[in-house]
């Protein structure tokens, strides 16, 4: 069983250490599904790349933003937004740990 609560206190720590502000962990994969816990201090992000053929970032704590070429979403603590197909990047507002879901290896390249 996962504790994403102390996941999240443990990565947003080593985030706050880290001099690009950043900390992440695969905590599942299971074939083509793979759960990655990610923390950003405020201010630093992920740039732009590309999208896999299916995913979600659920925010659990802070806020972030999403840009695209379609504009910018921010989502906040308790908020799930299934992303676009479009290459994007992904700015903490405030210190932040969100669980990034994905789906990759169907065959298909990747989106963007």
């Amino acid at each position: 069983m996962i504790d994403i609560a102390e996941l999240a206190d443990r990565h947003l720590d080593a985030a706050r250490a880290d001099p690009h502000g950043r900390s992440a962990e695969v905590v599942a994969h299971d074939g083509e599904l793979r759960q990655s816990v990610i923390a950003l201090t405020a201010g630093s992000g992920l740039g732009e790349h590309n999208s896999p053929n299916a995913a979600t970032l659920q925010v659990i704590r802070g806020r972030v933003r999403v840009g695209s070429a379609d504009g910018d979403v921010e989502a906040g603590a308790g908020q799930l937004w299934v992303l676009t197909h479009e290459r994007h990047s992904v700015h903490a507002v405030d210190d932040s740990v969100f669980l990034l879901t994905t789906v990759t290896g169907l065959g298909r390249p990747s989106h963007g």
